[in-house]
């Protein structure tokens, strides 16, 4: 496949239209970085070529069921991490031990993670007992380079 588009290349805070040529378009985004990795360990100059994703989607992959118990173990269990925190960054400032702080800061902020797990899984009223993470899926993945370099590809790449 042999098709000639001109893309914005971005170098140094400047914007130059260069012209660029496709020279292979992959379902998987592996093989494209495997043919990227071809020519990268053949000493091309891959600072000149692109992965292009094409017929991009939003997917909501569900990773789990969500129940009121769970979430005030999850707002518990952040709420520890963040009194961890705070122990750390005062604990540093404060002159002498600070035992009261290394134990009361965590279990503190741990009861108001849970209060605040129960509260937030409570206003959804079911709505939304679902856990999930959104990300972008392509249909196609276009490998391009500079115009002035796609016969030095091909030719590493026959």
């Amino acid at each position: 496949m042999n098709t000639s588009t001109t893309y914005p290349i971005t170098t140094t805070g400047t914007t130059e239209f260069v012209p660029r040529e496709t020279l292979a378009t992959f379902t998987d985004y592996r093989s494209a970085q495997s043919m990227v990795d071809r020519l990268s360990d053949a000493g091309f100059p891959v600072a000149t070529a692109r992965i292009t994703g094409t017929g991009l989607r939003a997917v909501e992959y569900v990773t789990g069921r969500l129940t009121r118990g769970g979430a005030v173990l999850r707002g518990a269990l952040s709420g520890l991490w963040f009194g961890l925190f705070l122990t750390l960054i005062f604990g540093l400032f404060l002159p002498g031990p600070a035992f009261g702080l290394l134990f009361g800061a965590p279990l503190f902020a741990a009861l108001w993670g849970r209060i605040f797990g129960f509260v937030g899984h409570g206003t959804t009223r079911g709505q939304r007992d679902f856990s999930s993470v959104s990300g972008f899926e392509a249909e196609q993945f276009e490998v391009t380079v500079a115009a002035a370099y796609a016969d030095r590809a091909r030719a590493i790449l026959a």
